[in-house]
């Protein structure tokens, strides 16, 4: 292998640490530009289906991931107007069998540090923090990123791994985002304080008219994850900013008390207005290509935004040795692999959304989708999501 080779990573999150990582199992120097004062992620619990654990594992850290992760037993979705059972998936040892790898729940900063630990201890990598970039100069032989304070960096190639608000995208492709007018509230609730009857190791999803909410244990069911969703009256703007109980409550009218309970029981919330993207034909632009939320931000409505960040790095990587460490070759490769795959689940993302949210005739026909249905049928649903490995992450 090429070890002269280096590779400059824009973003720190879980996207970017991935990226690192498969790059420096191709013996890759990879130089990671943050604009934060410290690599960390913030947020709350996030759910890793089979596909992301067998990612972790390609990268190395399935292991410190796994000690970190709630293992579940099901996913179960309860219409919250009535508060009946719609349907389960059971994700128990038929599942695993099925998919090879199980269900979890866990922390967005754990599954964070279980990458980056492996990333700080890494000699081919290198951090820089602070650094905002502003301009990227892409040449026939290599790259070049200037921050806002002037500094310049040169590499072989660039990878934009800086999440939905890209700046690299912006550079190299210029499209706008897609604001859904999804409002988006999470928190984390001590199990102490969550009700005893809902401390269920599940993801439990309360379908409501244009709203939901889920809950699922975290950190060995010390905590819970609390998300709430609803469609916004407001003209909304990609932000995150502080939410209010008050706001939440006004939105969540005609529900059952038992899922309704829960929305006082947060002390702060963190509020999301969501977007994505629609999916585009091409990311890469010679020796520069983008990964994770970078490349395709989607609703959470299919739990995949990490995952797909995950596979991603993994392909990326393999793209690479298979193509023989010609970069621009293994951008184009990356990308005829990834984008058909993650423009589904972008898509099959908005679908789920509507049918969680769904009020009306449509509410009556959502609940009877799933009556009688065995959990293998529930399996062959899912096996184009969760049946990818690294065996088979390389076919077209």
């Amino acid at each position: 292998m090429n070890t002269k080779q280096k590779v400059i990573v824009v973003g720190g999150g879980i996207g970017g640490l991935a990226a690192a990582m498969a790059l420096v199992q191709q013996n890759i120097e990879v130089v990671l530009l943050e604009q934060a004062e410290e690599i960390k992620e913030i947020g709350a619990g996030i759910q890793l289906g089979p596909n992301a654990y067998a990612a972790l594992d390609a990268l190395g850290v399935g292991e410190a991931a796994r000690n970190r992760s709630v293992f579940t037993d099901y996913l179960l979705m309860m219409d919250a107007v009535d508060a009946k059972e719609v349907g389960r998936m059971e994700v128990g040892e038929a599942f695993r069998k099925r998919f090879g790898n199980p269900y979890g729940v866990i922390h967005r900063a754990d599954i964070h540090l279980s990458i980056l630990e492996a990333v700080e201890k890494h000699p081919l990598i290198s951090f820089h923090v602070n650094t905002r970039i502003e301009r990227v100069e892409v040449k026939s032989d290599g790259v070049e990123v200037t921050d806002t304070a002037g500094n310049s960096f040169t590499a072989n190639a660039l990878i934009g791994a800086d999440g939905v608000r890209s700046v690299v995208r912006e550079l190299l492709i210029g499209d706008p985002p897609r604001v859904t007018g999804h409002v988006v509230y999470r928190a984390v609730i001590e199990k102490e304080e969550m009700p005893e009857d809902l401390r269920v190791n599940a993801p439990v999803l309360w379908a409501g008219p244009r709203c939901h909410l889920v809950h699922y244990p975290l950190r060995g069911g010390e905590q819970y994850n609390l998300v709430v969703t609803f469609h916004s009256r407001e003209q909304e703007h990609w932000s995150v900013r502080e939410g209010s109980k008050e706001e939440v409550l006004s939105y969540f009218q005609g529900i059952d008390p038992s899922p309704r309970r829960l929305l006082s029981l947060p002390k702060s919330w963190k509020r999301w207005a969501t977007a994505d993207r629609e999916p585009v034909e091409k990311w890469s632009q010679g020796l520069a290509t983008i990964v994770g939320d970078a490349a395709h931000p989607m609703t959470q409505y299919l739990a995949q935004g990490a995952c797909m960040a995950l596979e991603d790095s993994v392909v990326l990587g393999q793209a690479i040795r298979q193509c023989d460490h010609d970069l621009e070759k293994a951008f184009r490769l990356y990308e005829k692999i990834r984008i058909p795959r993650t423009a589904r689940v972008v898509w099959s993302a908005r679908e789920m959304g509507r049918l969680y949210h769904a009020k009306g005739a449509e509410r009556l026909v959502r609940n009877q989708l799933w009556k009688g249905r065995t959990q293998e049928r529930f399996y062959d649903a899912v096996e184009w999501l969760y049946s990818w490995n690294l065996d088979n992450c390389m076919q077209q």
